[in-house]
């Protein structure tokens, strides 16, 4: 029997991430893996699988999301399609590895190296550095390196891809709602081929809770995900609208809170 307290924090968790995956293109795994750590530990789920599992289940809720969110920055004319077809072969690839690193990791050497993504990815947001005028995208080749660098990372770390694939977009001059728009479309392939890993890569687990599918917890996707679909839209509504940069800081500051947290968590015992 699931805790209302449970399944209300989950329809919320949903809410909040649905709109930051089409406001800031991230996806939503940066805010969801630290709160779906804290939640699962109270479902059962073995404290020496609970980030890994927070993880996998970060990923299966993107799916859903980026496909939402991809669709309304699409109808905006905003998704840069030419750069996703040359990203995603790296993606796939690179996802398939950080999956397979991450399953060797153990709990407290996984919620630090999250943590310092997630740092990173907060100092990126925050810093809004001016990239050279004259730089550009990288060749074909070039871009599939980068997107294995974003896929194994992206896998690791439970998200989207966003907290890379943004920064480099922006610092290879492309237009900020166009980069949050075509981080938005490369959540899609992350998420699908990374989460199916852990499917794989889970089956041997042992004394999971009921619902469990591998890593994946799919009680916690079903309630977190039906939310997030139908926020994801107002998010990218509110990008084409709202001042992203500043909202943009003032996610980072929450993120480097988050990670901290999680981090603090990590020493002091889940």
């Amino acid at each position: 029997m699931f805790d209302p307290v449970f399944i209300v924090s989950l329809l919320v968790l949903g809410v909040v991430s649905g709109v930051l995956a089409g406001l800031l293109g991230i996806g939503g795994g940066m805010l969801l893996v630290p709160f779906l750590t804290f939640l699962m530990v109270s479902q059962g789920v073995p404290v020496e699988h609970v980030v890994h599992s927070s993880i996998a289940t970060s990923l299966a809720i993107i799916m859903f999301t980026s496909i939402s969110s991809m669709r309304a920055h699409h109808k905006a004319g905003a998704v840069r399609w030419d750069i996703v077809k040359f990203l995603t072969p790296g993606i796939l690839i690179g996802g398939f590895i950080g999956s397979k690193v991450v399953s060797y990791l153990p709990t407290k050497e996984l919620a630090f190296v999250f943590g310092a993504f997630v740092i990173f990815s907060a100092y990126q947001m925050y810093a809004d550095k001016k990239p050279k005028p004259s730089r550009t995208l990288p060749g074909k080749a070039g871009l599939a390196a980068v997107g294995g660098v974003i896929g194994a990372a992206s896998a690791i770390v439970g998200a989207g891809g966003g907290f890379l694939s943004v920064p480099f977009m922006v610092w290879s001059n492309i237009n900020l709602r166009n980069a949050v728009a075509t981080s938005a479309a490369l959540g899609f392939p992350i998420a699908v081929f990374s989460s199916a890993a852990y499917v794989i890569n889970g089956q041997h687990l042992q004394g999971m809770p009921a619902g469990s599918l591998g890593y994946v917890y799919l009680p916690a996707v079903a309630c977190v995900a039906a939310m997030s679909v139908l926020f994801a839209p107002y998010g990218a509504k509110l990008a084409h609208t709202l001042p992203v940069k500043k909202i943009k800081r003032i996610f980072a500051l929450l993120l480097a809170f988050i990670a901290m947290s999680m981090i603090y968590k990590a020493v002091t015992g889940f």
